[in-house]
């Protein structure tokens, strides 16, 4: 077993109509559920915010969505609420095929540190517990594929790169948000770090 699928967030408040939806972001569903099929192994990745997350433009009262604020970890984009626990928006999309994830990441769930990464709290620290789990059911290579290309996925491609893992980001099956040139520097930064975009 060498080869893992990893999903990253194809949740309610990411696709259509959501609290932070990636233009596009449903059409991916398909074709992700087909290339589970070819995997050894899948993960999906889930985003899982307390109420009153410190990453929300609503927990800062001079700050609006998609400003940057000072974290003690370095700079954070602000977002609208999302991906709230146990609000409809944090569920997976309903046609997404959850039966196939052979483990489910929670991440930012931490209420003072945000977690872009299927692998770091953005502390670039605080592990997730997947790099472990992947190494010991032997798996050295991964393709990633979810919303959204410049935050998330690009976070968990860069992560994995670093980990020693060989990585193939499937751009047909991501989508972006694109924040004031976002996209275009994250497609750098995952070229530059031996990410494989295909």
């Amino acid at each position: 077993m060498t080869h893992a699928l990893i999903v990253i967030d194809v949740q309610n408040d990411f696709c259509l109509n959501g609290a932070l939806a990636v233009s596009g972001g449903h059409e991916i569903v398909s074709g992700v559920n087909a290339l589970m099929s070819r995997a050894d192994a899948v993960v999906l990745t889930q985003d899982w915010h307390p109420a009153g997350h410190s990453s929300f433009a609503s927990s800062h009262t001079d700050k609006g969505p998609y400003e940057l604020t000072k974290m003690p970890y370095g700079d954070q984009v602000l977002w609208p609420d999302h991906c709230v626990q146990g609000t409809d928006g944090a569920l997976f999309r309903a046609d997404l095929n959850q039966d196939r994830a052979d483990i489910i990441i929670r991440k930012g769930y931490n209420h003072s540190i945000d977690s872009y990464s299927a692998f770091f709290e953005n502390d670039q620290k605080t592990p997730t517990g997947l790099e472990g789990y992947l190494r010991t059911r032997g798996i050295s290579k991964l393709v990633i594929v979810g919303l959204a290309t410049d935050f998330c996925v690009n976070f968990s491609a860069m992560d994995a790169a670093k980990l020693g893992f060989n990585v193939t980001v499937k751009m047909d099956l991501c989508r972006a948000i694109d924040v004031d040139g976002s996209f275009n520097a994250a497609i750098a930064g995952m070229k530059g770090a031996g990410v494989t975009l295909a």
